[in-house]
C-alpha cells in the first residue's frame, strides 16, 4: 500500500535513491511520458494539430472523458470499478430534461433533484459492495443494466421516443448553461466550459488524493483493506464516498452535455465506462487498486483527445483509434506494474 505522497515523502530521507530514481516510480510518469509522444507525433504530422481551433478541439475532446477518469481513477485507487457511471452522464440528464421539458421544472431545480438521484445511485452501489461482498464488477454491472433500462422505458413512455430535447425554452436555462455549458471565444480558439470543469476537479482531486487523511484512506483501503480496517480507517464510509464521487462526476458531464446540445438520448454514454476506466488505467492505475495518480488519469484523458482528433486533423480512418486504445492499454498495464514494484521496494 503506497501513496504518491508516501513515496514521495519516502524518497526524500536521507540514504534513499536520487531524484530521477523518485520520479520514474511516480504512477503519472507513464502518462506524461506517452502525451508527450502523441503531441510531438500529431504536431508533426498535421499542420491543425498545433492550431488555436484544433487545441481548443481536442481539448475539448478530452474535458468530459477527464471529468470522469479523475473520478473513476479514486474509485480504483480504492480497490474497486463503477461500470455503471457512463449510462450515469445518461441518466442524470434525462432526470433534468424529463423534469424541465415535460413537467416544467426550473432547471436549476431539475438539476438538484438529479444531483440526488445520481448521489443516491452511487451510495446504493458502494452499499450493496459492502453488503453483499460482491465484487464491484458484478453490482455495477447490474446498475448499468437497471439505469439502461429505465433510461429507455421511463424516455419512450413519457415523450414516445429514445430522446429528450427542447430544454432551451425552459425558466433557468440560460443561468445553468453559462456554468455548465458556456463557450469563450479566444480569437480563433473556444475555450468549453467543460475544460474549466475538468481542471477544477483534477486539482481538487489532487489536494483530496495527495494532502488529506481521506486520501490516505483511500490508497489505504485499496492497498490491504483489512490492515486499513484494523489500523481504524472508515473503510465502508470510504468507498461509499468514492461511489459516490463517480456518481457527482457523471452528473457534471451529463449536466454539460445535456445544456451544450439541448437534447439527450436514452442511450448516451454506454461503452464510454471503458474509456473511463482505460484512461484511470493509462495515467498509473492498477487494477487491483492501493496505486494510482489524479494527474495521471488527466492525462490519459488527454491522450485519448489528441489522439482522437490527431486521427481526424491526419485524415485517417478513425477504425485505427481502436487499435491505439488496445495497445495503449496493454502498454499501460505492463508499465504500471512494473512502477508499482519499483516504488513498493523504494518504501522498504
Amino acid at each position: 500500500m503506497t501513496s504518491a505522497s508516501e513515496i514521495s515523502a519516502a524518497a526524500t530521507a536521507p540514504g534513499r535513491p536520487s531524484l530521477p530514481h523518485r520520479i520514474i516510480v511516480r504512477p503519472e510518469i507513464g502518462a506524461a511520458l506517452g502525451a508527450g509522444l502523441v503531441f510531438v507525433f500529431f504536431s508533426v504530422t498535421t499542420d491543425r494539430f498545433l492550431s488555436p481551433l484544433g487545441i481548443s478541439t481536442w481539448l475539448d475532446d478530452a474535458s468530459t472523458l477527464g471529468i470522469m477518469a479523475v473520478a473513476v481513477s479514486l474509485l480504483m485507487i480504492g480497490g474497486e470499478f463503477d461500470l455503471s457511471a457512463g449510462v450515469m452522464t445518461a441518466s442524470t440528464a434525462l432526470v433534468t430534461g424529463l423534469l424541465t421539458v415535460h413537467a416544467g421544472w426550473n432547471v436549476w431545480g431539475a438539476l438538484g433533484v438529479s444531483l440526488l438521484f445520481a448521489l443516491a445511485v452511487g451510495a446504493l452501489n458502494g452499499w450493496l459492495v459492502l453488503r453483499t461482498g460482491l465484487p464491484s464488477f458484478i453490482v455495477t454491472l447490474a446498475t448499468f443494466l437497471a439505469l439502461q433500462g429505465l433510461n429507455l422505458g421511463v424516455t419512450r413512455l413519457v415523450t414516445g421516443t429514445v430522446q429528450v430535447s427542447g430544454i432551451r425554452s425552459a425558466p433557468g436555462y440560460d443561468s445553468a448553461g453559462w456554468v455548465f455549458a458556456a463557450t469563450t471565444n479566444l480569437g480563433q480558439a473556444r475555450l468549453q466550459a467543460s475544460v474549466l470543469w475538468w481542471l477544477a476537479i483534477t486539482v481538487l482531486a489532487a489536494i483530496l488524493a495527495t494532502r488529506t487523511r481521506f486520501g490516505n484512506w483511500i490508497y489505504a483501503v485499496g492497498g490491504a483493506a483489512a490492515s486499513a480496517r484494523a489500523m481504524g480507517v472508515p473503510l465502508a464510509r470510504t468507498k461509499i464516498v468514492l461511489f459516490m464521487g463517480t456518481a457527482f462526476a457523471g452528473w457534471i458531464v451529463g449536466s454539460a452535455n445535456l445544456l451544450r446540445f439541448a437534447s439527450v438520448q436514452a442511450d448516451q454514454g454506454v461503452g464510454l465506462e471503458f474509456q473511463y476506466i482505460i484512461a484511470a488505467v493509462v495515467g498509473g492505475c492498477l487494477l487491483t487498486g492501493g496505486f494510482g495518480s489524479v494527474g495521471g488519469a488527466a492525462l490519459g484523458a488527454l491522450i485519448f483527445g489528441m489522439a482522437r482528433q490527431g486521427i481526424v486533423f491526419a485524415r485517417w480512418d478513425s477504425d485505427w483509434f481502436m487499435l491505439f486504445l488496445g495497445v495503449m492499454l496493454l502498454a499501460a498495464v505492463l508499465v504500471n506494474t512494473a512502477f508499482a514494484a519499483r516504488a513498493e521496494r523504494l518504501r522498504r
